[in-house]
Parts: C-alpha cells; sequence; structure tokens
C-alpha cells in the first residue's frame, strides 16, 4: 500500500480519536529502521505513523552533505517505495522543527510537497511538526498560524507544540526547562484551538510532564488529567467535535496506565524513539560480543565475513526494532484495527 493520502491519513486520525487508540509514531534514520517500522506494523495489522527529526534527515544525508531537508526526503522517498508491499496504512511525519530550521528544514520539505502536487502527486509528508515552544505564547502562535496556512494548502496537517518536553533529544537540550513549562495549561490549550482551528487541521503536542529519554519507573511524573481539563475547556465552549487530535512526546519508558489515559483524553499518536534506538542496537551489541573473533582480525587472523558483513547484524536490529514496536501497538491499542482496504 503506498502512503497515506491526505484524506486517509485524516480519516486515520479521526478514527483513532473516536474508537480511543493512538498510533505508534517511529523515528527513522535508515533503511533498516524504516523496514524494521513497516514489517511491524503489518505483523500487527496496525497503521503507523513514520518520521524523521532534523537530525535524522542530517544522518541520512551522508556525513559529507549534512542536509536535514536533503536527508528527510530521501527517507521518504524510500519509504514510499517499501511500503507498497505492506498491507497496512502509513503516515509520513516530521519531528520536532524549532522555529530556527523553519527555513532551512521545514520550508524546502513544503517546496518538494507543492512541486509535487504541481506533477498531479500527493504531498511527499502528510504532517510536519512546528516545535516553537521556546517562543512566548504569543509569537509561537503567530508563527503556527502561518505555517499552518502554507500546510493547509497543500493537505498537509501541523503538528504544534506549547509546554515544553523535558530532557534531551536530537541535540536539543531542555534538562533545565522550569517545572511550570513542563505542564501545560488549560488557557493556553483553549488558546491554541482559538488561534489555529480556523485556518486548519492541526494536532497539539501538550505537555504534561513528559520528558524525553527513559528514565527508571516512578522518575517522571505525568499528569495526563492536564490533557483531560484542556478538551473539556475546547468542547464547554465549541462542542464535541472540536475535539483535539492530541500528541503524546516522550513516550518512551512511561507507565502503561498513563499510556492508555492519554489515549483516553484524546492522544492519536504517541512518539516513541529512545526505545526503539536501544531494541535495535541491542542485538547489534550482542551480535558483536558473540563473534568478538569473527568481527575483528586477531592476531593476524583474517575473521569471519559472515561475522562482519552488516547485513548479519544490521538484519538483527531490524527485527529488535520490529519487535518493540509491535508491543508499542498493542500497548496503544492500534493493534488490528488498520483501515487498509476500508477505505
Amino acid at each position: 500500500m503506498p502512503i497515506a493520502t491526505p484524506a486517509q491519513y485524516d480519516k486515520m486520525l479521526e478514527t483513532a480519536k473516536k474508537e480511543g487508540y493512538a498510533f505508534p509514531a517511529v523515528n527513522v534514520t535508515t533503511i533498516e529502521v524504516i523496514n524494521g517500522a513497516l514489517r511491524s506494523f503489518a505483523e500487527a495489522k496496525s497503521d503507523g505513523i513514520i518520521q524523521v527529526s532534523i537530525g535524522g534527515g542530517k544522518f541520512a544525508s551522508g556525513t559529507a552533505v549534512g542536509s536535514s531537508a536533503l536527508g528527510a526526503i530521501v527517507l521518504a522517498e524510500a519509504t514510499y517505495r517499501l511500503a507498497e508491499k505492506y498491507d497496512v496504512l502509513v503516515g509520513l511525519h516530521t519531528d520536532h522543527c524549532h522555529p530556527e530550521h523553519v527555513d532551512t528544514f521545514l520550508r524546502p520539505l513544503l517546496a518538494e510537497s507543492r512541486r509535487r502536487i504541481a506533477e498531479g502527486k500527493a504531498p511527499l509528508f502528510n504532517s510536519h511538526m512546528l516545535d516553537a515552544s521556546s517562543l512566548p505564547m504569543a509569537a509561537n502562535l503567530k508563527l503556527s498560524q502561518e505555517l499552518l496556512k502554507e500546510c493547509s494548502e497543500l493537505g498537509i496537517i501541523l503538528e504544534v507544540e506549547i509546554g515544553v518536553v523535558g530532557g534531551e533529544e536530537d541535540g536539543v537540550d531542555n534538562s533545565d526547562s522550569p517545572a511550570d513549562k513542563l505542564y501545560t495549561s488549560t488557557e493556553d490549550m483553549l488558546e491554541t484551538y482559538e488561534a489555529l482551528a480556523p485556518i486548519g487541521k492541526f494536532m497539539l503536542a501538550a505537555t504534561f510532564g513528559n520528558v524525553h529519554g527513559v528514565y527508571k519507573p516512578g522518575a517522571v511524573k505525568l499528569k495526563p488529567t492536564i490533557l483531560r481539563d484542556g478538551q473539556e475547556a475546547v468542547t464547554a465552549k465549541y462542542g464535541e467535535d472540536a475535539r483535539m487530535l492530541l500528541v503524546f512526546h516522550g513516550g518512551s519508558g512511561s507507565e502503561l496506565s498513563d499510556i492508555r489515559e492519554a489515549i483516553s483524553y484524546g492522544v492519536v499518536k504517541m512518539n516513541i524513539d529512545t526505545d526503539t534506538q536501544y531494541a535495535f542496537t541491542r542485538p547489534i551489541a550482542a551480535h558483536m560480543c558473540e563473534n568478538v573473533e569473527g568481527v575483528f582480525k586477531i592476531d593476524g587472523e583474517v575473521g569471519n565475513k559472515k561475522a562482519y558483513d552488516p547485513r548479519t547484524y544490521l538484519a538483527k536490529g531490524e527485527i529488535g526494532l520490529c519487535n518493540r514496536l509491535k508491543e508499542a501497538a498493542s500497548d496503544l491499542l492500534s493493534e488490528g484495527k488498520s483501515l487498509y482496504g476500508s477505505i
């Protein structure tokens, strides 16, 4: 199945909101990670979201080039071709784009989608994320409005963030953010809806104590009721149809009870990166340890080509990531609910 069309992607998100489940959204950096994600969605019979970060795009373009936009395009185009072999719907998304990278990352990708549409094709990505949470609220919403207008004209959904996700990811460190910034206020959720809903479709990453990275149980104090309160404020004023599409960032290592509670308040997408990075790397590390004499040419020996052939250990990484994402589909209640063939 090709990547979901804009209409199919919209239906995916709205159905998840209505029926109470969320999609695993995995950051990809290589073909092996893409293949692991697609295999997991298919085996779980779950639709899913593949996303590219600025750092992931930069890596994918090659160490000699270092272009985040080019790498994101390459990964997206590879996903289009590979997804055709699987009977699930897949959305393409870009992760955190901060204001200083809008002109070098987000706008070039919008330009690529505009070029594709002119050729009669779908936009390259189904959705993009603007993370302007570092700006004052008014400036954040102003930039969000500007980019949402551009996205809407192309049939693309914009994800925005208010509040700050703690921890560090992709070179952005929010470890020292004030505690109050980790919890979005009800007033800010309502203001965001009022600023953006008249312009176009959006997703909202509201923060409720989320932290990037993974921590020991009990170290992160999530308050999913923040999402409930914000949704209730919006629907009380504008009706049930105004219920927003929410996103859970910093989902790796979260308690299942918190995940399920957040879904019940309208979370339709949960980002999973740290856990899948580990799931990919763990079997590769085990391979190296178990085959050390074959991987290295020790004391003048020739090693074992089968042991150091990258295909051998990268395949193990692909399977490790696949298994972790199938677990995520179960946690998020999307398992067995693919809309493939019905829309």
